[in-house]
């Protein structure tokens, strides 16, 4: 990591709030790649076959045995939010001494796309590598898997991932409001590289978390943990959209009877 990546990622926890606001927020070109980054997202989700087209592309390659239906993904990545990726931004950022609310403002500031699209499926390329360097990943092997949907998916990751290492990356401003930890960008990279030699190399998981001492969270981590895993448990969902609705009013915890097993 460079002299000149380090002040912006530490900036998170130095820089007055409206700063950090401004930054991720970018100037005049940053923001028009945002409104064409939901623009193109809009239509993804009008028009299904390119998501098909992605699922056929992941089922290929081996990471899906049967593909859900769009309404299953859709709820199945609203349990992933609500039971997994909410919880545990909330119990890291206290833990960080961050505030959850304004973190997920700048977020949503930086790239908007990120936060209305759990599922990564209605997502660019690019927006996908955006969300994995934004965030410090509970666990990213979710999203490197996802990113085959693309031929360059992962090249694109590691090329970027260095580029922000490097401080040269044209996002490094808006990311680095945001990143809180310095650390975090190096250890993604030798991630990375570790994966695209051995996709079984140990995950980068993120240490600093209370809730798996609880099993219900452990077992929904275990579940949406990898791309396999959420797509096994968007098969167990019911396939009508009616159902769904009222699963999601009934069920206000993660439904361990739908889990993956743990590992012996």
């Amino acid at each position: 990591m460079t002299a000149d990546d380090s002040p912006a990622v530490a900036a998170r926890k130095t820089a007055a709030a409206w700063r950090l606001v401004a930054a991720a927020i970018g100037g005049p070109r940053a923001i028009g790649g945002k409104f064409a980054r939901l623009a193109r997202t809009a239509r993804l989700w009008l028009d299904p076959r390119e998501v098909r087209s992605r699922l056929g592309e992941l089922e290929r390659k081996g990471f899906i045995d049967q593909q859900p239906g769009r309404w299953q993904i859709l709820f199945g990545g609203l349990d992933m939010l609500r039971f997994v990726i909410e919880p545990a931004s909330r119990d890291y950022y206290a833990q960080q001494g961050i505030s959850f609310g304004f973190h997920q403002l700048l977020r949503v500031l930086d790239d908007p796309v990120s936060m209305i699209d759990p599922t990564g499926f209605l997502s660019e390329r690019d927006t996908i590598i955006g969300h994995v360097m934004q965030v410090v990943h509970l666990n990213p092997i979710y999203d490197l898997q996802l990113l085959q949907m693309f031929p360059d998916g992962l090249d694109q990751l590691e090329s970027q991932v260095a580029a922000m290492v490097a401080g040269t990356h044209p996002r490094r401003g808006t990311i680095g409001a945001i990143v809180e930890d310095p650390g975090y960008h190096a250890r993604l990279l030798d991630y990375v590289r570790r994966y695209r030699r051995d996709p079984g190399t140990p995950p980068l998981v993120r240490q600093e978390q209370t809730l798996r001492d609880d099993p219900t969270f452990a077992a929904a981590e275990r579940t949406f943990a990898t791309l396999p895993g959420f797509i096994r448990y968007c098969n167990r969902l019911p396939a009508e959209f009616a159902a769904l609705l009222r699963r999601v009013r009934r069920v206000r915890v993660f439904p361990v009877e739908l889990a993956e097993p743990a590992s012996p």
